[in-house]
């Protein structure tokens, strides 16, 4: 967490001419997403001040946390060096260890800070595999790195990450039971929500119960995430109701939740009952997630005025150098249709930051272009050109969507072509995109070849095509009797294991013209283009990130 001086500021949108906003870092066991009510200062001494420094704090996490590292006495910093060798390793086969060896035959003495904070500098990449690797190289070095159970806690979820959830149980089951503490559990029941896997999750936490292991919010909130990406609100709701039954005080996390939950279930009255069940609660401080959440939720319910007040106060507790509130901002005003509001936020953002990354671009012009801003977006993709180290397509697939949505058939061919000469590797995304363009004038080979093409570029694992396309591409073969167009298109559906797959072929029309799924649900399957912002999903990201 970023813990944040308390020094009085102006809001966000009071300060679109300050050009710098400074934090203080600490150690990984404070998250950097979260925040939570202190009533008093916080204390630091170091052996370089005689004297205590006192930082007052607007917020710190009462969450216990499953992954956390035991700290030994810091050395100096020479951490960022290791996780750069390790990142920017020119050959990844060759794994962390090569690295780590090479350091120590340097005459470089390795010591666990070092290597605990390499490993969440990678696990906050995302770079799993090079993390576990760096416990697999201290597990055989016993005698030199205490392995503590919040050790292996994060060896299980990279395990989890890495190699599946398979691997992660025989891990676990290879332990033994004195080492098996509240955070090894914990581990296991995130692996498992993480993996959808229901009745396994509901069963392990019930051992946890009887272990004692579920008293505090933490187990209850992941279980609650799993029941959020289920739709199964009643559970959240009984989960909530446990909770203060056993006097089980609700964390800031919980509370996010079950605000998105009564939000889900459409039900203003229960939305706000509980958020006022929120602000009675002396021990929370309402973040920017809770007022992003209740935003959404007051935009899905058309309560647009309430909405907007919820983003500016999103603005007043923005903290540090978070970036993630700001591209959520820009998303929300979007979805308001307030394109002032969109450029406002974008221009503070830029003089707040001195680098801007493709996450950013991707937010702005997304948003933009929801709003019909098309000579907005395509001035800031330029700017973007002009600075990129790398093409992403995910943001010129924006534009690209755009023109194709709009039946603009030349302008779509200029600008693939541009996105090619950019440097551009097409995704499947993008190929999905151009289907779409061919399907809108009836080019339904041509729609085909482009499917194939998704199959086989890079991002394609795990990409199924819209069912709408599918369907749309379906009834003009049957209308032109052109079957030889439909067997091609069953063949990409099944390498991309569609046909086996009930939920999905359930939306796809039969050969009498019928399906068994609901107009809504043929139309789904959002891609990267469509950044209609869903407030459960920024809190249950942020949360899965803090585990």
């Amino acid at each position: 967490m970023l813990l944040q001086p308390t020094t009085s500021k102006p809001p966000l949108y009071l300060r679109s001419h300050q050009n710098h906003v400074y934090s203080n870092s600490f150690p990984s066991r404070f998250h950097q997403n979260s925040t939570f009510p202190l009533k008093q200062a916080v204390v630091f001494t170091t052996k370089t001040h005689k004297n205590p420094v006192f930082i007052t704090c607007s917020s710190i996490s009462h969450v216990h946390s499953y992954g956390t590292v035991d700290y030994e006495k810091r050395p100096a910093l020479t951490w960022n060096a290791i996780y750069k060798r390790i990142s920017m390793m020119q050959n990844p086969h060759m794994g962390s260890a090569s690295v780590l060896n090479q350091v120590e035959n340097e005459g470089k003495n390795l010591t666990k800070w070092e290597l605990c904070r390499v490993v969440k500098e990678l696990r906050k990449f995302r770079r799993y595999k090079y993390a576990l690797e760096v416990y697999e190289w201290m597990n055989n070095r016993g005698e030199k790195y205490r392995i503590t159970s919040s050790d292996t806690a994060i060896q299980l979820d990279l395990i989890a990450k890495v190699h599946g959830i398979s691997n992660a149980e025989e891990y676990f089951m290879k332990l033994p039971d004195a080492l098996k503490d509240k955070r090894i559990y914990g581990a296991l029941l995130n692996a498992y929500v993480r993996a959808g896997i229901r009745e396994k999750a509901e069963s392990l936490i019930g051992k946890m119960r009887n272990r004692g292991y579920a008293s505090h919010a933490l187990p209850f909130n992941v279980m609650m995430t799993l029941y959020m990406n289920l739709k199964d609100y009643e559970r959240v709701e009984s989960l909530i109701s446990e909770m203060m039954e056993k006097n089980i005080s609700l964390d800031i996390y919980s509370y996010n939740i079950w605000l998105s939950s009564r939000g889900s279930q459409g039900s203003l009255e229960k939305l706000e009952q509980a958020f006022e069940q929120m602000q009675l609660d002396t021990t929370i401080n309402p973040n920017w997630t809770t007022f992003s959440t209740m935003a959404t939720m007051y935009i899905k319910l058309g309560q647009l005025e309430k909405a907007e007040d919820c983003l500016k106060k999103i603005e007043t507790r923005i903290t540090g150098r978070d970036r993630i509130p700001y591209h959520y901002l820009m998303s929300l005003y979007g979805s308001l249709g307030i394109k002032e509001e969109v450029h406002r936020v974008w221009n503070i953002y830029k003089a707040t930051f001195t680098t801007i990354p493709n996450l950013s671009y991707h937010a702005v012009i997304s948003s933009l272009v929801r709003l019909d801003d098309i000579e907005g977006a395509e001035k800031i993709y330029d700017e973007w050109l002009s600075v990129k180290s790398v093409y992403d397509p995910r943001i010129g697939n924006l534009l690209l969507s755009y023109f194709v949505r709009k039946g603009l058939s030349e302008k779509t061919k200029i600008f693939f072509d541009q996105m090619i000469e950019a440097g551009g590797k097409p995704s499947c995304v993008t190929w999905e995109i151009l289907s779409e363009h061919h399907i809108k004038s009836r080019r339904i080979s041509d729609a085909v070849s482009c499917l194939k093409n998704a199959v086989l570029a890079g991002g394609s694992k795990g990409w199924k095509p819209k069912p709408a396309n599918v369907s749309s591409i379906l009834k003009i073969s049957e209308q032109e009797a052109d079957m030889a167009i439909k067997d091609d298109l069953l063949e990409v559906l099944k390498q991309v294991g569609c046909l086996d797959d009930e939920v999905y072929m359930s939306y796809i029309p039969l050969s009498n013209g019928t399906y068994t799924g609901s107009d809504s649900a043929l139309e789904d399957g959002r891609n990267d283009s469509d950044d209609i912002n869903d407030g459960a999903n920024v809190l249950l990201s942020q949360f899965q990130e803090s585990l």
